[in-house]
């Protein structure tokens, strides 16, 4: 059965209490607590066929070490009937990351969540790209999501240490955060559809973080 999350505060107090639990980074100069300096992350814009403006927040969590995008109608489907171009939605959201002074952040671990009715023979997948504006490192990830499926789903970006793209230092750079949705009928005869939110609430994205202090 669907796992189903209510509107208004309830929703609230569960992202409070589910952006406790952040991600872990252990390597040289790579920092096991966050700085305890409050962090502010401001949604400066947000773009795209499912996030059209008011349908999308971000949050961060009370210990430092996450931060999560809300989405309220971001949604494809296909099947008899309902035009191609129905099957891919775009989010574009750009937020800027006030990090505490001496330090310098970088993401290293993303959960993508959302619900699916996917009948036998359609073909749907999630895909991401993320980075810092002026930046020439990106990461990008493409998750197939298999049928059949009528349940939430839930895919995970894990980036190496060696590998994450970190924060220039004392600069305000904005973080671009691009997200999308795929989803065709296949050999489906039937109505599928893929969320990245649900009807009586909405579903997470987590982009857990990793600190180091700056040179």
């Amino acid at each position: 059965m669907r796992k189903l999350l209510t509107r208004g505060g309830v929703v609230l107090a569960l992202l409070a209490s589910s952006l406790t639990v952040g991600a872990s980074a252990s390597a040289k100069g790579v920092m096991d607590d966050p700085p305890t300096d409050k962090v502010v992350i401001d949604l400066v814009a947000m773009a795209g066929s499912g996030c059209r403006p008011g349908t999308a927040d971000v949050a961060v969590s009370p210990d430092n070490t996450a931060f999560t995008t809300i989405y309220s109608d971001y949604l494809v489907q296909a099947g008899p009937g309902i035009p191609v171009t129905d099957g891919r939605r775009n989010c574009q959201l750009n937020v800027l990351v006030h990090a505490p002074a001496g330090y310098t952040f970088a993401i290293v671990k993303v959960d993508y969540r959302g619900y699916g009715l996917l009948n036998p023979g359609a073909i749907a997948s999630a895909r991401a790209n993320y980075y810092f504006q002026g930046m020439t490192q990106s990461t990008f990830s493409n998750h197939p999501i298999p049928a059949p499926l009528d349940d939430n789903w839930m895919v995970t970006d894990e980036v190496p240490i060696a590998s994450v793209v970190w924060h220039p230092c004392g600069e305000l750079r904005n973080l671009n955060i691009n997200t999308e949705l795929r989803l065709s009928r296949g050999r489906s005869t039937d109505t599928n559809f893929l969320t990245m939110d649900s009807t009586d609430g909405s579903i997470q994205t987590m982009y857990h973080l990793a600190w180091q202090p700056c040179p």
